[in-house]
This record gives structure tokens, C-alpha cells and sequence, in this order.
């Protein structure tokens, strides 16, 4: 791992000759997927780091900036760039045993939705208690066994049950079927072909995305990234979404919360 001292001599001797390409991540993911593309160099982005925490560009208090650009750092092995505005003045145990933990033991995974229905319970406030079973995402994708669970954590007390990993349209009915009238949440994390009118026709009450729109985004900012590092063009950069208009919605939001 570069030091400090070394970055800084990197990054100087880059503006010494040539021309370089900088750019610009917004978190630890991006930083590292960018320096795996080959980039010399990175630089923060006011803009990027403030939408994605839901600012206008400018408007990100300065120790929340200061904690970023930290991170960025550490997490990268090449010299970073800092955007600091304009100075913002005027003058968690054991990953083994958390994998070991994903499929409870049947009676174990009872048992804590349970007691989790008696927190909500006492707590009060009406809260939606989603029950989840993750067999289909954890490499046990058994219909019946999840049916099974799903029927306990609905007379368990769960309002809405959860199978991630389940896609096609005998999964989807089977699964209302079991714990009607309790409602179904659906995953929605590939172009299955199933539209809302589909998904909605087949008795499911919610669909959720989980992560993909953050992979969508994923998806175009990795494209245009490997076509300026292998290609060194920038032609995906048409029709993208203007600052202003970003701005402008972010300003306006702020006001309105």
C-alpha cells in the first residue's frame, strides 16, 4: 500500500507530461472499480457524494465532506483529488459465523420472529412487520420448506411475508396461496418480463427492487468507464442528466422536508 508521501510524488509527476484521465467516484465501491480500471489517479465529486446523500451540490455539511474524502482515501491505493468546495468559509461479530446464521434452523427462525412480533407489540405505533425466509438467495431453494416457514411467521404474527429469490409464476402463486389473505412482497431483481398489471394479477400486495436500481446505475457508470479506459472516448456521456437540473431538485427538496 502507497504512503501518503508516495501518492503525492504519483500524482505530481502525472501533471508532468502527458494526459491523464481522472475520474471521479462517490463511494468505496466506485473508488475501487475505477482504480481496478486502470485510472492513475482519482478525484472526489461534490456533486456526485451530495445527491447520493440527497443534498443540492454545496450543501453537504463540511465534517460529513471531510469524512468522505477520508474514506475515498483510505480506500484507494492511487492518488486521490480532493473536491472541498470552497474551503466551506468565507475567509460490526465474525463473518463465519454470520454466513453459518443466514438459514436459521427452522424452530430458531420461529422463535425470533416471535419475539420480534412481541417488541413490535409492545413498542405500539402500528409497525409493519415484514417476516423473511431466504432459502431461494442462500443456495437452498426448496418451495415447500420456505411455504412452511412463511405459514409459521404468518400465524406467528408476521403482516407481510418475504421469499427472496422466487421468479417464476408458480413460486409467486403457490406462495400467496399459502399465506393468504396475509400479503406477499415480491422481489423484483431482473427483467423477468412480468410487469406491475402481471405481478399484481397474480395476487402479490408489494414488489420491492432490493438493490438493482443502484446496479442499474451500476451498469451505465461501469459502461462508460471501461469505454474512456479501454476506448478513450466519451461518448456515453450523451444525454446524460444536466447538474442544474439535479440541483435544482435537491434544492428544492431540502426546503420541502
Amino acid at each position: 500500500m502507497p504512503t501518503t508521501a508516495d501518492k503525492r510524488t504519483a500524482f505530481r509527476k502525472l501533471h508532468e507530461v502527458g494526459c491523464f484521465v481522472i475520474p471521479n467516484p462517490w463511494n468505496i465501491g466506485t473508488a475501487r472499480y475505477f482504480q481496478h480500471l486502470g485510472f492513475k489517479a482519482l478525484a472526489t465529486t461534490s456533486s456526485g457524494f451530495a445527491h447520493a446523500q440527497g443534498f443540492a451540490d454545496g450543501a453537504v455539511p463540511r465534517d460529513v465532506m471531510l469524512d468522505h474524502l477520508r474514506e475515498i482515501v483510505e480506500a484507494a491505493d492511487v492518488p486521490v483529488n480532493a473536491d472541498f468546495e470552497g474551503g466551506y468559509a468565507d475567509a460490526p461479530e465474525g463473518v463465519a459465523e454470520s454466513v453459518r446464521l443466514c438459514i436459521y434452523d427452522f424452530d430458531l427462525a420461529l422463535a425470533r420472529v416471535r419475539a420480534a412480533r412481541a417488541a413490535i407489540d409492545k413498542a405500539g405505533g402500528d409497525v409493519v412487520f415484514t417476516a423473511r425466509t431466504e432459502g431461494f438467495v442462500r443456495g437452498r431453494p426448496d418451495l415447500d420448506e420456505t411455504i412452511r416457514r412463511l405459514k409459521a411467521f404468518a400465524d406467528a404474527g408476521a403482516d407481510c411475508l418475504y421469499s427472496p429469490g422466487i421468479k417464476t409464476r408458480e413460486e409467486i402463486v403457490a406462495t400467496v396461496k399459502a399465506v393468504a389473505p396475509k400479503p406477499v412482497n415480491l422481489l423484483m431483481s431482473s427483467a423477468s418480463g412480468f410487469t406491475v398489471t402481471d405481478i399484481a394479477e397474480l395476487g402479490v400486495r408489494r414488489i420491492s427492487v432490493g438493490g438493482t436500481l443502484a446496479r442499474v446505475a451500476w451498469n451505465a457508470v461501469l459502461r462508460a468507464a471501461r469505454e474512456i479506459a479501454e476506448r478513450g472516448k466519451f461518448d456515453s456521456f450523451a444525454g446524460v442528466v444536466g447538474n442544474a437540473e439535479l440541483n435544482a431538485f435537491f434544492s428544492g427538496d431540502v426546503k420541502r422536508r
